[in-house]
C-alpha cells in the first residue's frame, strides 16, 4: 500500500516480498555502523523482521517504517522510512536508513521531511522524535534541516550507549 509520494519517491508498506532488501539493508556497512547488527543473516530471519515489526505496527497503530523506492520504471527500493512507536520512547519516532550507495543523494531528505509532515497532517501527532547514535554526523545534520531539535542525550531500552534525541512540535 503506498503511503507517500514526492517527486521522486514512493514510501510503501513493506511486505515478506522486500525480505531480500531488508537483508541487503541491515547488512549494509551504514546501518551496522549506526544502528547496530540485528544478526540478520537469512531470507527467513528478513522476512521475520518484517512480520514482527513493520507488518504488526502497521496492524496495530496503522503506520510504522515504510519501503522506500525510486519512482523509477525498477521500482528500485532505496531504503526504509517511517514513524515508529518504540515502548522506550514516549513520543513517535521517524525513522530511516538507506543503503549506502543511494546516501547523500537528497533521498534522506525527501523522504524524511514527507514523512514529518505526514506525521503532522495525516496522522494529528503533536510531536515526533527521532534518535541517532552520537558520532552518526549525516542523520543529525538531516533531523536539523528538516526543522527537528536537538533536545538531549538519552538512554534507549537495553543500550548502552547515549542517543542523541531529536524533537518537532506541531
Amino acid at each position: 500500500m503506498k503511503v507517500i509520494e514526492t517527486d521522486r519517491l514512493i514510501l510503501r508498506w513493506l511486505t515478506t516480498d522486500d525480505a531480500a532488501f531488508i537483508l541487503e539493508l541491515l547488512n549494509d556497512p551504514s546501518w551496522l555502523r549506526f544502528i547496530g547488527d540485528r544478526g540478520m543473516r537469512t531470507l527467513e530471519d528478513a522476512r521475520n523482521y518484517i512480520l514482527t515489526g513493520p507488518m504488526d505496527m502497521y496492524s496495530q497503530l496503522g503506520f510504522g517504517l515504510y519501503l522506500t523506492e525510486l519512482k523509477d520504471e525498477g521500482r528500485t527500493p532505496i531504503g526504509i522510512c517511517g514513524l515508529i512507536k518504540r515502548d522506550s520512547l514516549e513520543d513517535v519516532d521517524l525513522g530511516f536508513a538507506f543503503l549506502s550507495r543511494f546516501q547523500t543523494k537528497g533521498y534522506g531528505f525527501e523522504a524524511a521531511s514527507a514523512t514529518l509532515a505526514y506525521g503532522s497532517e495525516q496522522l494529528g501527532l503533536k510531536r515526533i522524535v527521532a534518535i541517532t547514535s552520537e558520532d552518526n554526523e549525516g542523520s543529525s545534520k538531516l533531523l536539523e534541516k528538516i526543522g527537528m531539535k536537538f533536545e538531549r542525550m538519552i538512554m534507549v531500552g537495553d543500550d548502552t550507549e547515549e542517543l542523541k534525541l531529536f524533537g518537532a512540535d506541531f
